[in-house]
């Protein structure tokens, strides 16, 4: 059952004990095949004496004994077969249309039952990185998976005897258990081929079933902490957070929202050659208090795509562990990371919060800008958005393509553009809730941007483009022009102009912003509704469309 200390009242805790869900998941992390994990050192050295760990001789761990583990720790790499990416389809949350929780409960208890057999270890970590916001998570998982439990540890912030005083000091959030997260990569079942992630939101739970690719166990876990987090006045953020501090003083946030290989973690850990001091908050979770503005991270160190850190790259000196990557030796003999994804695609791999030294887990100045992050091929480098309403709604239509980071389902066409609302696949909640979130914030005086980081009508944009830009608005000398649309201005940017009395652009332009209005309409049934956006939503997106066929 949930734990009675995290709640107010008696009948709080009986409505979120409605459902199997929670007993069922909680139940075996009391049997005697379970082993619990007292810290991250017995974690490694679990890991790495696991069949098919790679200790990777020639790279060091960096200041080891400041993250828990053992001197002389070597980074350990860990690969799968031929699933190397998370699987969207494979989930299934309570609450949703279609979903049989009382069918899904019997699979869940099945598998319990089945895995009895096997010795499982059980884990603590927090998630959640300031006293006003934290959540205890719990993860089971079978041996054989130690290198997953490890890196779930590192991801996480585990459990000191400093984290615990901390942890016991912090917030309580009224009526919220502990994450808890059953595992058993093992399973298989011929009406789940991709694995079955079932989650329980309200009661902070899930079950990943058939699934070893380490970062469904991140997300997984990420999920219900946001979950947590919208249900409680905050924004749950899928983006980095950064603050400048210009040379006259004056201090500038920007958030970035958009999907793995958007450019989110270059821009967040970009140094712009030393014109700025930089704090950087995260680079892929974090939330926002709407009321009170605060930004907290929710989590120490970094799951990094390797595609762009090749071999004797310096950053690779801050490598926790690795995951589908090659492995080589050395001049020395020594064996090191084949990183750039040449063994596969999305490899991977936790990062030490040592990679940046400005890191902080709070940021107590409110937002100054949000930038919903694109590759959208009608989209010039950068558009301001000047309505709360439009605002908000072009970050419900964040339009992008899919990445190595997923496993798609049959007959999905991973170059096609889609719509992923806020950049965040992992929402547990109503739509709304986010566009409500970030409406207020926007009406409260925060800017709203665009970036395109991909292609524009055939252009590619490049890096320094994007930088370029960035920097005109921190500095305020972003000097923006109308488009003659409502609500959207643009920055010229030299070879990229946004002619919409080009007839073949504006037709392009016109194509994009209906598939807006068409995935806003879709939304009052998707999902059975929960999805459905207010109605000023799809009146900012008609109000643009109008205004082109006028042009």
């Amino acid at each position: 059952m949930v734990e009675l200390e995290r709640f107010e009242n008696a009948e709080l805790f009986k409505k979120i004990n409605d459902l199997p869900v929670r007993t069922i998941v909680e139940t075996p992390f009391y049997g005697n095949n379970v082993t619990k994990i007292e810290s991250v050192a017995q974690a490694y050295e679990l890991a790495k004496n696991s069949p098919g760990t790679l200790e990777l001789t020639g790279m060091p761990v960096y200041k080891p004994e400041a993250q828990g583990l053992p001197k002389g720790a070597n980074v350990l790499m860990f690969n799968d077969g031929a699933v190397v990416g998370r699987a969207a389809a494979a989930r299934r949350i309570v609450g949703t249309p279609g979903v049989d929780t009382a069918g899904l409960c019997k699979i869940v208890r099945e598998a319990v039952y089945q895995g009895r057999f096997r010795r499982f270890y059980e884990a603590e970590t927090v998630v959640g990185l300031d006293k006003d916001f934290t959540v205890r998570a719990r993860l089971l998982i079978p041996e054989g998976f130690e290198n997953n439990l490890l890196s779930w540890m590192l991801n996480f912030q585990f459990m000191t005897d400093e984290v615990k005083k901390f942890y016991a000091g912090s917030r309580v959030i009224p009526g919220e258990g502990d994450i808890l997260v059953y595992s058993d990569p093992y399973w298989t079942h011929p009406d789940f081929p991709l694995g079955l992630a079932f989650f329980s939101p309200q009661q902070n739970c899930a079950a990943i079933l058939g699934m070893r690719y380490f970062g469904e166990f991140k997300k997984g876990t990420l999920t219900l902490g946001w979950g947590t987090a919208a249900r409680h006045g905050y924004a749950s953020c899928h983006g980095g957070l950064k603050r400048f501090t210009r040379r006259d003083g004056g201090k500038f946030v920007l958030a970035v929202f958009g999907l793995s290989g958007s450019g989110k973690s270059t821009i967040t850990h970009a140094k712009h050659g030393g014109k700025y001091e930089i704090m950087v908050l995260h680079d892929d979770a974090f939330v926002v208090n709407v009321r009170e503005k605060y930004a907290i991270a929710m989590e120490p160190t970094y799951f990094d795509k390797l595609q762009d850190y090749p071999i004797g790259c310096e950053d690779n000196k801050y490598l926790l562990t690795v995951q589908n990557c090659g492995v080589t030796r050395d001049a020395v003999g020594k064996t090191i990371a084949v990183t750039e994804d040449v063994r596969n695609g999305n490899g991977r791999a936790v990062k030490s919060r040592l990679w940046t030294a400005n890191r902080v887990d709070r940021i107590d100045e409110p937002l100054n800008a949000i930038c919903w992050l694109m590759k959208d091929p009608t989209l010039p480098p950068m558009l301001k958005l000047t309505g709360a309403s439009l605002a908000a709604t072009m970050g419900a239509t964040l339009a992008t393509k899919r990445t190595s980071a997923e496993q798609l389902a049959k007959g999905v066409d991973p170059d096609a553009l889609v719509i992923e609302s806020y950049a965040n696949p992992f929402r547990t909640y109503p739509l709304s809730m986010d566009y409500e979130r970030f409406k207020a914030l926007i009406e409260d005086g925060v800017d709203c941007y665009v970036l395109n980081t991909g292609d524009f009508m055939g252009r590619k944009v490049k890096k320094e483009d994007t930088f370029a830009a960035l920097e005109a608005v921190v500095d305020g000398t972003a000097k923006f022009e109308p488009t003659g649309l409502p609500g959207i201005e643009y920055l010229p940017v030299e070879g990229f102009g946004m002619d919409l009395g080009d007839e073949k652009y504006r037709a392009a332009f016109m194509a994009r912003m209906k598939d807006r209005a068409r995935f806003i309409a879709g939304r009052e049934t998707a999902g059975g509704g929960v999805d459905e956006l207010p109605e000023d939503a799809l009146e900012s997106i008609e109000a643009v469309v109008s205004a082109l066929r006028k042009m």
